[in-house]
């Protein structure tokens, strides 16, 4: 009896314990509840609405000629062309080229600058002649652009010197990461300074919009250089989903950011000469055991043979292939865009790739 009622005790302890609980959990909620609520409107207050976010400018409406009309001839005060090493018999001295950008030298592991093509190449050459140095590797980029590192230093002097009979030299640095920024900006400036009165221009990331800690700042690379070309292609690329390589409407947008940012004066639009080609399927890639029985089984395969052991097979499937590419009149059209817009300079990547059948409709000012 003795343990029953201690028992009993027990349980009624527990069960006003609980309920205790219970209901101080209860009465907090409500206080919370009661403290998120919004305070009552004061009728007399004055509504403020939000402000919309501000709208794009409208876009140009793109001139879309018949195809049975002839294209404009559309002329620029600066026409840039790259030519690669190896590939001369791809320049025409004919063609309306004010600036030949001769790619390109590039650097090594070892920070040392290496391909040089030789000047003599392009000698005949009317215009403007620009040596073009690349580096496309990140971690390189890091290295040779860190200050005060000897590596740097031998760096800066061989571009210097390699430039020496050319008339302006473009640094193409596409992989320079984030902290390298400073780096970047200070090894323009030196080179810049060490070109004396000769042209330095940039090759430079496509955007849209400003980017926070952006390496490619637009408005800290333009006090530097003397022109800085906009590489407004590969907007869908190896990898991505089949589309254009620069579409119209983000053509636009690129150049609307880029002169209100740079200004006509130092911009050069990049125009795309080559296209892409997309796969439906990526056949290319690996797999565990399971997922090869599985293949097997799809496609009823039935004969395996061995390579000194090692079992292989083969079986076909259809491949659906989308392809985008550039031809006299997409070229056209976005050459009369950027006109329109204010454009006054273009580039193209690469002489050798493009339709012979374009050149009739440039020209320069």
């Amino acid at each position: 009896m003795v343990f029953y009622s201690l028992y009993d005790g027990y349980m009624k302890f527990v069960f006003i314990f609980q309920f205790g609980i219970f209901f101080l959990l209860v009465y907090s909620l409500f206080l919370i509840m009661g403290c998120a609520s919004p305070p009552p409107q004061d009728p007399n207050e004055e509504i403020i609405a939000e402000e919309p976010p501000p709208e794009e400018p409208p876009m140009i409406e793109l001139n879309l000629p018949d195809a049975r009309d002839d294209l404009p001839v559309t002329s620029f005060r600066e026409v840039w062309a790259y030519l690669v090493a190896g590939r001369e018999s791809a320049l025409d001295i004919r063609l309306p080229i004010s600036d030949l950008a001769y790619f390109g030298a590039d650097v090594n592991i070892y920070g040392q600058l290496i391909g040089v093509p030789a000047f003599r190449n392009i000698a005949h050459f009317p215009g403007r002649k620009h040596l073009v140095i690349a580096c496309t590797g990140q971690a390189i980029s890091y290295f040779v652009l860190l200050e005060g590192r000897p590596e740097r230093q031998a760096l800066i002097s061989a571009i210097l010197e390699a430039a020496i009979p050319y008339d302006g030299l473009q640094i193409n640095f596409e992989s320079v990461p984030a902290r390298s920024g400073e780096a970047y900006l200070s090894f323009l400036r030196e080179l810049k300074e060490g070109l004396g009165g000769r042209m330095l221009s940039v090759a430079i990331a496509s955007r849209t919009r400003t980017l926070q800690n952006d390496v490619y700042d637009y408005g800290r690379v333009l006090p530097i250089v003397d022109r800085m070309l906009v590489m407004a292609y590969d907007e869908h690329w190896s990898t991505s989903a089949p589309g254009p390589i620069a579409s119209m409407g983000w053509s636009q947008r690129v150049a609307r950011y880029a002169l209100d940012t740079i200004g006509e004066g130092k911009l050069i639009m990049g125009l795309p000469f080559y296209g892409r080609r997309w796969g439906n399927i990526t056949p290319n890639m690996a797999f565990i055991h399971s997922g090869i029985e599985g293949i097997k089984n799809e496609q009823n395969i039935t004969e395996i043979e061995r390579l000194e052991g090692v079992p292989n097979f083969v079986y076909e499937v259809p491949v659906r292939m989308t392809v985008f590419y550039e031809d006299e009149y997409s070229l056209s059209v976005r050459l009369e865009m950027y006109k329109r817009m204010g454009v006054n300079a273009v580039g193209f990547w690469r002489l050798g790739q493009e339709t012979l059948a374009f050149w009739p409709h440039i020209a320069l000012d």
